[in-house]
């Protein structure tokens, strides 16, 4: 999946306070390069999930987790959420604090033990984290080659016009001729290029701060949500992940015989795109006042008529967790195949991308090369 689709659903949901966070990146984070990987998290439940099965309590499973893990690190993450639950703390509570690990993890967690499920829980968290890599590997395979070919095009614009367009346009103003429109348009980009590079940089640059100081602002959430759902193609594709994610929660839930509201309450709690969140609440009023969920989801565009629909099914015969677990398996096929669809996308968009800057480039060089014999003439 493209990396917009890779930051889904890591916010922290409770805050440590300043002195106990100050504490505990002293202890635990080091430098920045140390992290939680996806694949780490994976092994981490695949493992504890074994574990539990087989009748190992808490305590002896996140001992042996600890003292197989190579990195110290994230030995010392296990070794403190297992202090935490030696000192009478439930699993989901020892996590809280921890910014290592997102809201869908914990009130994941949550609901397992609160349901006695905790190992089918772990198990289907270890599929997440399975299906997010396998997305990641799919998105860094699609876009490792424009990336390459976009960096190489780059660099020979970078040296072109800073080295060979100026050299060339000395040249040929020796002759006491007027350069072409196109060859003066490109020699002016190449006087000011260090100039126009540090203001493209500077101004993504202020987009990159904006955005993270914006980024808990519901407005500028609402507009920067609804921009990316219109974006061509991917804005489908980030609607399927999301609604694949809303149907994978929610069928966890209920297949846990949580009620209706406290299903979409803690769903609305794991959801953190903005459309879907807002969504979610509106429909949590609509069934608190007595309405079908049916009837509430489809007061909300982002909803598909299919959801719709078989939500309005599975009220009838008292099956919703298998309507939803049934579109969530449909949603992470479709999500599947249209990452797989974007190199076929790219590739050729961006070969008529590089192919146009270089074409334009070397039309406006050879320009005056064309007319340097009827000069020499004169």
């Amino acid at each position: 999946m493209p990396p917009f689709l890779m930051k889904i659903d890591t916010v922290t949901y409770n805050k440590p306070k300043k002195k106990d966070a100050l504490k505990f990146d002293t202890n635990l984070s080091g430098p920045i390069l140390k992290r939680f990987s996806d694949k780490q998290k994976e092994d981490f439940y695949r493992e504890f999930s074994t574990l539990i099965k087989s009748g190992v309590d808490f305590n002896k499973a996140l001992s042996i987790l600890t003292h197989q893990q190579k990195s110290k690190f994230i030995s010392s993450i296990y070794k403190k959420i297992n202090a935490d639950v030696v000192k009478g703390k439930s699993l989901h509570e020892a996590i809280k604090d921890y910014k290592y690990f997102s809201a869908y993890e914990y009130y994941s967690i949550k609901i397992g033990e609160d349901t006695r499920r905790l190992p089918d829980i772990f198990d289907q968290l270890q599929k997440f984290f399975s299906r997010k890599i396998k997305m990641k590997r799919q998105v860094v395979s699609v876009l490792a080659y424009p990336i390459f070919v976009l960096v190489i095009t780059f660099a020979v614009l970078y040296f072109m016009l800073n080295f060979v367009v100026p050299m060339f346009a000395s040249v040929f103003q020796q002759f006491g001729k007027d350069l072409p429109e196109i060859t003066q348009f490109v020699v002016s980009v190449s006087n000011n290029f260090n100039t126009i590079l540090c203001v493209v940089l500077g101004f993504c640059l202020a987009l990159y701060v904006g955005h993270r100081m914006l980024k808990i602002n519901s407005k500028y959430q609402n507009i920067t949500s609804k921009i990316l759902l219109k974006l061509p193609y991917f804005g489908s594709l980030i609607r399927k992940v999301y609604l694949a994610r809303f149907c994978q929660s929610f069928s966890l839930l209920l297949s846990a015989k949580t009620p209706l509201i406290t299903a979409l309450e803690l769903t609305e709690k794991m959801i953190s795109f903005y459309p879907l969140k807002s969504a979610i609440s509106l429909a949590k009023k609509d069934v608190m006042k007595g309405e079908t969920l049916s009837s509430s989801l489809k007061k909300s565009s982002f909803f598909t008529p299919k959801i719709i629909s078989l939500t309005s099914i599975g009220e009838e015969i008292n099956e919703l967790d298998t309507m939803y677990d049934g579109l969530a398996n449909q949603y992470n096929e479709e999500v599947d195949h249209a990452t797989k669809m974007i190199g076929t996308i790219l590739e050729p968009l961006m070969i008529v991308v590089i192919g146009g800057i270089v074409g334009f480039i070397m039309i406006a060089m050879y320009s005056p090369i064309f007319n340097l014999s009827k000069v020499i003439e004169s």
